[in-house]
């Protein structure tokens, strides 16, 4: 619940950590953001809303905003996706198998890593980049990757310009979008929305491999 309020709330929070620890505020969502992109044991973080809200306090036209710096702000961000995506692909490469082996894990859950590996069957390589954009397989694709053992140097490609590409759409949408008077005063529905916007292509590709499943289910009760 707490987490749930951290995330409706992330504009409250941002302002009260600015307030309590002032420019240590860059360490700590670097210490977020990569938790989120490096530690398959967190992928419930917040990620999108995140880079919005700081976008959003990047901007000295924002009431309470200005005190940080878009441009620092944006290198902090990224270099934390970018660190966070490579030690996950190293934990994928050298402990994957053994971290999944338990298919009633409540952490390493099965299910989050053959939707992921899903992605990567039908986009490859750039699944890294459009999982920036969908909480949860975010977290996963990384680790599937180096499980997967996909070549390092082509993972770095993917990897710098996910990162590049997340941080940038998110963070400057904040920043340009939070200046908007709607948008300061309906800032946890607008945050909501983000949630909702993000999630939807998660639940869809859930509802699409069930009804496979089902769909091969039927087929092969009727062949026996």
């Amino acid at each position: 619940m707490q987490l749930i309020h951290f995330i409706l709330h992330i504009d409250d929070a941002i302002r009260q950590m600015i307030a309590d620890h002032g420019t240590w505020v860059y360490g700590i969502v670097f210490a977020i953001v990569f938790a989120e992109t490096g530690l398959v044991i967190a992928p419930f973080l917040p990620g999108d809303s995140l880079l919005f809200a700081l976008g959003m306090f990047a901007n000295p036209g924002v009431d309470g905003g200005g005190h940080l710096n878009l441009w620092v702000l944006f290198f902090v961000l990224w270099s934390a996706a970018f660190i966070g995506d490579n030690v996950n692909y190293q934990v994928g490469k050298h402990m994957g198998r053994r971290l999944f082996k338990n298919p009633n894990s409540k952490i390493f859950r099965q299910s989050y890593l053959k939707q992921t590996e899903g992605y990567f069957a039908k986009h490859g390589g750039w699944t890294l980049v459009i999982a920036r954009f969908v909480p949860i397989v975010r977290t996963f694709a990384p680790f599937v990757a180096g499980m997967g053992e996909m070549p390092f140097p082509t993972f770095l490609r993917f990897s710098f310009f996910g990162g590049l590409l997340w941080v940038g759409v998110c963070l400057f949408a904040g920043y340009f979008f939070g200046m908007i008077p709607a948008v300061q005063h309906n800032f946890e529905k607008i945050i909501l929305g983000v949630i909702v916007l993000s999630v939807i292509p998660m639940v869809l590709k859930i509802r699409k491999a069930k009804k496979q499943a089902q769909a091969e289910a039927v087929d092969s009760t009727e062949a026996a």
